[in-house]
């Protein structure tokens, strides 16, 4: 059994006049989201916190009184995912509710990522370009496989990574919340081992700093979350800030070792 240890943290960066982007952990229950909002006069940000917040107390209701990484027979995913999948499903309904009543609100929408940690395990659910890597032995993977034009091209061989942060489509995103009533996440179940870091992370630090760059600074910093965080969102306002970053770091710690006298008394 591990603990996590958490932290987020985001920034307006250099170009833009207010933060659309939204980010909430819940280390109690194991819960990260991240949002960035898009459209409308300042309609982004309310898209990006009403994700946040509808996924987030919808997680916190309902996980510590279900069985732990019980398996679905129907899709084969644990109820944690399944769970998360739902709680994006509503806060899709609710985003696009919202769009089509009220003027102030209409053509908004956000790409959400959000992560849930339970006993050994992650379940990682995202709809749009909001990404999740994992630094497991100082190698960056990531979890996560961005909805965007952009990616699509990369993975067909197209174009290469550097050339896609370049693009004029790269903030062009296949799938978004509050766009059309239905939404599908993709889920994503990982084993968590003690020393994995996560870093969930808006394109505002992805679309200007090189994966590379991103794996020296978690291995350089990933004892201090607050530094490492700091010197990624640095990296990106130097590379011009030119969108909102945001960023969540979460760090599996190994829990403790009973000493063999508290064994003894079943402490």
């Amino acid at each position: 059994m591990t603990s996590m240890e958490m932290y987020a943290a985001t920034d307006v960066g250099r170009r833009r006049k207010h933060n659309e982007d939204c980010v909430k952990i819940t280390p109690s229950h194991g819960i990260a989201v991240l949002a960035d909002g898009m459209g409308g006069y300042n309609a982004g940000e309310v898209a990006s916190a009403m994700a946040i917040d509808i996924i987030t107390e919808e997680l916190k209701q309902n996980l510590l009184s279900m069985p732990t990484a019980a398996i679905d027979s129907a899709t084969g995913f644990t109820g944690e995912s399944i769970l998360l999948r739902n709680a994006i499903r509503h806060s899709n309904d609710a985003i696009y509710q919202a769009a089509r009543t009220k003027t102030e609100c209409a053509g908004m929408g956000t790409t959400v990522l959000a992560a849930v940690f339970y006993a050994d395990r992650v379940t990682a659910a995202h709809v749009g370009d909001s990404r999740m890597y994992r630094l497991r032995d100082n190698i960056l993977s990531h979890v996560t496989e961005d909805h965007s034009l952009i990616h699509e091209q990369v993975r067909r061989g197209l174009v290469t990574a550097a050339d896609a942060r370049n693009s004029s489509i790269k903030n062009l995103v296949t799938r978004a919340l509050g766009i059309e009533q239905g939404v599908d996440p993709d889920i994503v179940e990982d084993t968590v081992l003690p020393g994995d870091l996560y870093l969930l992370c808006s394109d505002g630090l992805t679309d200007v700093v090189a994966d590379d760059q991103i794996q020296q600074t978690m291995t350089r910093h990933r004892n201090h979350l607050e530094n490492l965080a700091a010197q990624l969102i640095q990296l990106a306002n130097e590379a011009g800030g030119p969108d909102n970053i945001s960023i969540i770091l979460a760090c599996a710690k190994a829990a403790p070792k009973r000493g063999f006298f508290s064994r003894l008394m079943g402490k």
